[in-house]
């Protein structure tokens, strides 16, 4: 049995029945995520530029209110 169905060609394997294809589709997606949410190394908010730094201010002298 196990040579009949490695004797059938890729295209046609395509088309076997296989029960826990879409088990091993979810596992693998929920790992994907699982490893996106834990890795992620780019956070907005680190990058967020609220307004003129310390070099700015430097320049234009003390403010004046």
């Amino acid at each position: 049995m196990g040579r009949a169905i490695l004797a059938i060609s890729g295209s046609a394997a395509g088309f076997l029945n296989r029960p826990f294809a879409s088990l091993g589709a979810s596992v693998g997606d929920f790992c994907r995520r699982l490893t996106r949410l834990m890795f992620d190394t780019y956070r907005p908010e680190r990058h967020y530029m609220r307004g003129p730094g310390p070099a700015c201010a430097a320049k234009r002298g003390p403010a004046q209110n």
